[in-house]
């Protein structure tokens, strides 16, 4: 420990002075000796403490990186009831800031035994300087330590909750960014920015109280120095001794050494441990959940071996639930054979393939699964990289194979760039259908020996769904065990075998013909789908093809528009292909941090007048204080460390005469008066720069909310989810935790360099010939370094983004993960994300210690300039200069360096504020209100009229809507039909202005543009694409601003078919949904956007394909209840189900962004040349003339009118 072999050594040269004799040459050759051991110490401790905590850092790095790994491990092991216990962003949370303490945790830990350790050898040493007086102020110092514990364990409660509120922020957040294009056409924004700055009301509450904890505890730092040596020396004189020079020295040394330990790094150790062991609980809580069983193998290449036999199976999502989710279910599927699901909504078609997958945990029965499964979703999921990574998933690249996995998937045009198209986060550079085909293509490449195939025609219209089951599933799949999820009931003539599912139980098993032959109700339900064609494939019947596409990016990249995505940079690849492809780079800053930061960032906090008095009140007090010590400097032979002024008057004319109790005794009462105001001025300032600062990181992230909520559809598109959530979570972090303490130690110890370095040249001007080169110095290295440490902080922020992405990724894709078995594939990922961050932290660790060890390096030479420099000028010094030149010198080496390193730290802290102060200045959509507010019953009429509209999703890319011009009158019913990418979703995303609109859009002779945004949202209903619910209640998600009563929701409920759904809940509609209310069904979530629209009572409703994940008969009764409840309503409905849209008024036919066709649908169909025309016979002979029969009665009864 050489900070506390240093006062002996300080002590010594000082009594060389005590009793300095010019003639002693061997004293002078001692005070040498001495002076070399003083210099050889601080040489030794330069080093060494940096060399510790370059250590200890890197070993934190090494921990919070393999909790990292087993975080991310475990989630691809959770079950599915464990999924719904946590949420992503509790994950997120759990690698963004939790396992972050584990980097603090290390430097602090050893100080809790080196703290009481060196308490012990201080109060050695000061019994051998001054005797029994030395407890007097070790006494203060130890009764600090059982209350730091307390404030310790006080601080941990508050952060434990803190860390429970930020969980439920960071889900609340992942759940905004994923749905915000659902948010906005809902125009709930406000609804959101409520509900989010509750939450972070009571989070910020929970953080300023840790904040003031911690204000104590750096107050107590300074406040126990000078109550310490007070007590001390009071006690000394007290008892008759008298004081010297190297008595005071060396005792404030040493109590400067031991007080650093026990206020300041102690408690620190205390605070950073409590916090460790809340995250160590958070971080075991969750890897404790339930994980997924390891069932399925993976067998033998022996195509004999591959069955899937099911028997007596009941199976269980939530065992609290009386019914079973699946009930007696019983079959077998040998190679060769294709077994299609069937049933209404929530019967358990998905839960079965969930079962064989292993995703739902077996009850009772057998469930024999042999061979390697191939898995595709209902909603298609894509990761970032391009379109031949997705389908190659990790798998060697086949030419011919992945070629003809392109055929017969649909996907040799699925853009210009081809399959080396980049897909972004979330599937934003791809239409939904194309999301679908890839998802299927990848299946198809894996070659595996069971296929299981969740409703995957839904996404396609009716040309690619009926190329997709002859091509791909009918005959490429023909020598596998395939079994087919469906609504698509004209396929059935084609399968092998069909299981009715109804409630979780089977109703009904055979084939085709078994079922036309009996008399069971499902027989009505197929008659009218029959197909007497002769399709290219025996027995398969084409009628009504899929359904929706999974809400894509409302096909703001469809086929035209894909010609402008990005490539991966390659022509050709190489055999291999990567299993992520880079997505464009997060941008960062360059240069210095601008001063405009700091303004901003201190504004946000608080006025411009409080700021003011703040640092008024740190200058006053500081001039107060060096006004003390230059009054008495005449009479002052020594000073305290750090500014010490309660010694100042307590010491005058003591250095080396005796100090007479009665002059003492006079001076206490003033003293002790300053010792007070010390001690409440140091909380009293500590507790307001912390207010103030954390106020500022509440104001930012405000300001960051409502900066997000109000950008365009587009930027979510273009950035990651994990790169948003970066902001929100780490960034945050920063602003709320770390940056205030940094802040509040920088200012303190840059005031306290001033008082020293004032004090020190008022009493001994010479000191300032090596102190001016050390500050230039210091400067200049504060520079040089700052320019690399800058950019490496900003990498650092940018390479978290990733590992964010790819966790939210992840479990999006779990299930498919999961059946592909490259969870593997998927960790190694994750490492890679994960050591490319460490990369830029140790990076940044490695030029942190760089420069600290250059800056003790300096000042260790300044002491041994001060050291030697005073024995050479020994005869014009006295014992009193001495020791104030060499203690400041040894505070000065210390304060130096650490104000230095905590600016430089200030400013790489200020990196996060920069970086959120970006997204408080994002681009803007249109305002929300304008000045021109249509009348509380517009739409009356409902009369929609485009006018040479274009429509671009960004200014530099295509137009996905082209010279787009078409009147649609008051109540007409109009369908909207066209292939994938046509620019269906487009023209839904230019009436709610997603993006702005070239060319005018009319509703009721008001010109949207000039509308607000909600007033122009709030009065068009839609049921989007993709079915959004959020965590919350049930009655939260269909009526988030309480405007309608509990009669209106369950009526509207009972409407949709839902009420008895959600009246078996344990709450009813208080029940709490899981994250993105997977809980219920995609069927059933569609259903509930149904509700939605209908309670609102509009006069224009949009349809996106809102029936696509239901059965024909659930869709035959929502269709009804449309009709009936928005009759007097405009409707535009976007469907590839054509018996959904042929009784429309008029059909809208797109193509390439361009209107085609518009008229009554029986007109179009009498053009044989139509392209809508052609889009019917595609369903096949008997479907088309039932459809063109309905078309003509649709068009009798309108004229009959």
């Amino acid at each position: 420990m050489p900070e506390i072999i240093q006062p002996v050594f300080l002590g010594k040269i000082i009594n060389y002075f005590e009793v300095f004799d010019p003639l002693d040459t061997a004293a002078l050759n001692f005070a040498y000796c001495y002076a070399a051991a003083l210099s050889v110490c601080t040489l030794i401790l330069a080093i060494t403490h940096h060399l510790y905590f370059y250590h200890v850092q890197r070993a934190g790095m090494k921990l919070r990186v393999a909790i990292c790994h087993m975080i991310y491990r475990k989630a691809l092991r959770l079950s599915n009831t464990a999924l719904g216990k946590t949420t992503t962003g509790q994950i997120v949370n759990l690698l963004s800031n939790d396992v972050n303490k584990f980097d603090q945790v290390t430097i602090f830990l050893h100080f809790l035994w080196a703290g009481p350790l060196q308490a012990i050898a201080v109060t050695a040493l000061l019994w051998i300087e001054i005797g029994p007086s030395c407890f007097a102020g070790m006494a203060i110092l130890i009764i600090l330590l059982p209350l730091q514990t307390c404030i310790g364990r006080l601080f941990s409660s508050l952060r434990s909750r803190t860390a429970a509120l930020t969980d439920v922020r960071i889900r609340t957040m992942n759940e905004v960014i994923t749905g915000m294009r659902i948010i906005k056409m809902y125009a709930w924004e406000k609804s959101f920015s409520e509900l989010v700055s509750s939450i972070r009301r009571k989070e910020i509450s929970m953080v300023l109280k840790s904040s003031y904890l911690r204000g104590l505890n750096l107050a107590s730092f300074f406040v126990a120095s000078k109550i310490t040596v007070f007590m001390t020396f009071m006690t000394y004189v007290l008892l008759g001794n008298v004081i010297s020079a190297s008595r005071v020295f060396v005792a404030m040394s040493l109590y400067g050494a031991v007080r650093l330990t026990i206020t300041l790094f102690f408690p620190a150790a205390v605070e950073r441990a409590s916090e460790a062991l809340i995250s160590i609980r958070r971080i075991k809580n969750f890897l404790i959940l339930d994980e997924i069983s390891q069932f399925n193998p993976q067998l033998e290449n022996s195509n004999e071996n591959v069955v899937l036999h099911v028997q007596d199976l009941t199976c269980y999502w939530d065992k609290s639930l009386e019914i079973p989710t699946l009930q007696q279910l019983s079959f077998t599927v040998r190679p060769g054979e294709l077994l299609a699901v069937i049933g209404p909504v929530g019967a358990g078609k998905s839960s079965l393939l969930s079962a064989v997958l292993g995703e739902l945990p077996k009850d009772k029965g057998l469930m024999d699964v042999r061979g390697r499964i191939a898995y595709v979703s209902q909603q298609p999921w894509v990761f970032p990289g391009t379109v031949r990574s997705n389908i190659l998933f990790g798998r060697e690249y086949e030419r011919e194979k992945y070629e003809k996995v392109l055929k017969v998937c649909a996907l040799k045009k699925v853009s210009e760039d081809g399959d080396l198209t980049v897909i972004g986060d979330r599937g934003a550079t791809l239409s939904g259908g194309q999301k679908a085909r890839v998802n299927l293509a990848r299946a198809v490449y894996q070659d595996a020996d069971i296929y299981l195939l969740d409703d995957p025609l839904s996404a396609v219209d009716a040309e690619v769904s009926r190329h997709l089951f002859e091509k791909c599933i009918y005959r490429a799949l023909h020598q596998k065990v395939s079994i087919l999820v469906t609504h698509q009931l004209q396929y059935l003539h084609a399968v092998n075998q069909i299981l009715i599912l109804k409630e979780g139980k089977m109703v009904g098993k055979g084939t085709y013909s078994e079922f036309l032959n009996s008399g069971i109700d499902f027989a009505s339900l197929l008659k009218k789908n029959e197909e007497v064609e002769q399709s290219p494939i025996p027995g398969i019947p084409t009628m009504k093809s899929a359904r929706n596409r999974t809400f894509s990016q409302s096909s703001v990249w469809s086929q035209d528009s894909l010609v402008q995505s990005q490539k991966d940079g390659t022509v050709d690849q190489p055999p291999t292909e990567p299993l992520v492809t880079a997505l464009p780079e997060e941008s960062r800053s360059e240069g210095k941090i601008n001063f405009k930061i700091y303004r901003k960032y201190f504004a946000a906090g608080a006025n411009y007048f409080v700021i003011f008095i703040l640092l008024l009140l740190n200058i006053l007090a500081q001039v107060r204080y060096l006004m003390d010590d230059l009054l008495h400097v005449n009479c002052l032979n020594t000073t305290l460390n750090k500014m010490d002024i309660v010694l100042t008057k307590m010491l005058l004319h003591c250095i080396i005469k005796e100090l007479d109790l009665c002059i003492y005794c006079d001076r206490f009462c003033l003293i002790l008066g300053l010792t007070m105001a010390t001690v409440l001025f140091g909380i009293v300032r500590s507790l307001l720069v912390f207010t103030v600062l954390v106020n500022a990181g509440q104001t930012l992230h405000n300001k960051m909310f409502q900066s997000l909520l109000k950008a365009p559809v587009l930027f979510f598109d273009r950035n990651p989810i994990g790169r948003i959530l970066n902001r929100f979570s780490k960034d945050i972090g920063h602003l709320d935790d770390l940056l205030p303490l940094t802040i509040l130690d920088f200012i303190q110890t840059l005031l306290q360099i001033f008082g020293v370095v004032a004090v020190a040249v008022a009493v001994i001007p010479w000191i300032l010939i090596p102190l001016v080169p050390l500050c230039i110095l210091f400067i200049f290295l504060r520079r040089y370094f700052l320019d690399t440490a800058r950019d490496i902080k900003r990498l650092e922020s940018t390479t978290r983004s990733p590992v964010f992405s790819h966790l939210s990724t992840s479990l999006q894709g779990l299930w498919t993960i999961r059946a592909f078995r490259a969870e593997q594939r998927f960790q190694k990922l994750f490492d890679a994300h994960q050591d490319l961050h460490s990369e830029a932290w140790f990076l940044f660790l490695t030029t942190s210690r760089w420069f600290a060890v250059r800056l003790d390096a300096i000042c260790a030479i300044f002491v041994i300039v001060v050291a030697f420099g005073s024995l050479l000028l020994a005869k014009t010094l006295d014992a009193g200069q001495v020791g104030l030149a060499l203690s400041y010198a040894i505070t000065l080496m210390g304060m130096f360096q650490w104000g230095v390193r905590q600016s430089a730290e200030v400013e790489n802290l200020m990196i996060s504020v920069e970086r959120v102060m970006e997204y408080t200045e994002l681009e803007k959509e249109a305002p929300w209100e304008s000045n021109k507010h249509p009348p509380a019953e517009w739409p009356s009429q409902g009369v929609i009229a485009f006018e040479n509209v274009n429509f671009t999703y960004s200014l530099d890319g295509p137009l996905v809507l082209r010279h787009l011009s078409v009147l649609i009158k008051s109540k007409e019913k109009v369908g909207i039909v066209g292939r994938t990418g046509a620019g269906k979703s487009s023209l839904i995303a230019a009436l709610f202005r997603l993006a702005e609109p070239k060319g005018r859009i009319w509703i009721d002779k008001y010109l949207t543009s000039e509308l607000g945004l909600h007033d122009l949202r709030k009065k068009i209903s839609i049921i989007p694409q993709e079915p959004v619910l959020f965590t919350g209640t049930m009655r939260k998600n269909l009526d988030p601003f309480n405007e309608y009563t509990d009669e209106e929701l369950w009526n509207v409920l009972e409407e949709v078919q839902l009420k008895e759904a959600v009246e078996e809940l344990p709450d009813k509609m208080e029940t709490q949904l899981a994250e993105s209310g997977s809980n219920f069904s995609v069927g059933q979530r569609q259903l509930v956007c149904l509700a939605r629209a209908i309670l609102k009572k509009n006069k224009i409703l949009i349809i996106d394909e809102a029936t696509a994940n239901v059965d024909a008969r659930t869709d035959e009764l929502i269709q009804k209840t449309i009709r009936e409840k928005f009759a007097q309503c405009t409707v535009l409905t976007i469907a590839h189900r054509l018996n959904t849209i042929i009784d429309s008024d008029k059909i809208m036919v797109l193509d390439a962004g361009r209107l085609k066709e518009y008229n009554e649908p029986y007109i179009l169909l009498q053009e044989k040349e139509s392209l809508f025309y052609k889009m019917v016979q595609q369903v096949g002979k008997a479907e088309a003339a039932a459809l063109i029969e309905t078309a003509k009665q649709v068009t009798y009864m309108t004229q009959k009118k």
